[in-house]
């Protein structure tokens, strides 16, 4: 069989039509992306580093792309947010565990439009939800994540 020349070409050719195919279909019936239309809500994804103790959490979606971080402040602690393009706006609510959350609008830095921040009296507990809004080019931005990656400033329990 393998002494064929047809079947020798065919078992080479098959694999790279079947790779050449897959990505034809790909973009022919494939869901292209689109920008974001104005007065519209998109969601953004949480990436791996929000659900284990990093440290800062990653959202995003598309191009926009947010990071959530903490800062020790001598009267409490600063949530920070960095974005990858200015924003108009940021809403967080925390929502701790059997309490409804009360939205806090951000502050934008003095350093940056890309940067907002947010004083907080305490820490968020184990188990707290984060909740974000943000605005950006006439649209808005949602994410709910959790607080697993602010594990590394809580104090330890007796």
């Amino acid at each position: 069989m393998l002494s064929n020349r047809h079947v020798i070409i065919a078992l080479l050719v098959a694999p790279l039509l079947s790779i050449g195919a897959w990505f034809a279909v790909g973009q022919l019936v494939g869901e292209q992306p689109h920008l974001a239309e104005a007065g519209r809500d998109y969601p953004l994804i949480a990436k791996s580093n929000c659900r284990y103790d990093s440290g800062r959490c990653a959202l995003t979606n598309g191009n926009l792309e947010l990071e959530i971080d903490v800062q020790a402040r001598s009267s409490g602690w600063q949530l920070r947010l960095q974005a990858s393009h200015p924003l108009e706006g940021a809403v967080v609510a925390i929502e701790e565990a059997g309490s409804t959350a009360e939205p806090r609008a951000m502050r934008p830095d003095e350093s940056s439009p890309q940067r907002w921040v947010l004083n907080l009296p305490a820490l968020p507990g184990e188990g707290a939800r984060l909740q974000l809004v943000a605005a950006a080019g006439g649209s808005r931005y949602f994410a709910d994540t959790g607080s697993d990656f602010l594990q590394r400033f809580r104090t330890p329990g007796p």
